[in-house]
């Protein structure tokens, strides 16, 4: 039983990691003018947020005291702040 328990553990860390990794470069490919336009929290700061919740995972894991809010931050980013600088159009568009 303890396999399971330990391959569980293994895809919970590398799940979650992958997400906050995704939150992470997703930040850092949208316009930095689309934040401020959808009244969110600038692009510096989503980026050092997501990046050390990044880091936060590499080094401790999701199970940890700051795992969770790491894992929370980067789903805040993905569920809320992603789709509102997505409908923005990126600009320098003749269309």
């Amino acid at each position: 039983m303890a396999g399971i328990d330990g391959l569980i553990n293994l895809v919970v860390v590398y799940a979650t990691l992958a997400l906050a990794v995704w939150a992470f470069v997703d930040a850092i490919i949208r316009p930095a003018a689309a934040f401020v336009a959808a009244g969110k929290l600038t692009k510096p700061g989503w980026m050092a947020i997501t990046g050390i919740a990044t880091l936060l995972l590499l080094w401790q894991g999701p199970l940890s005291f700051f795992g969770l809010p790491a894992v929370i931050a980067a789903v805040v980013y993905l569920v809320d702040v992603r789709p509102a600088v997505r409908e923005l159009p990126r600009g320098n568009s003749n269309w």
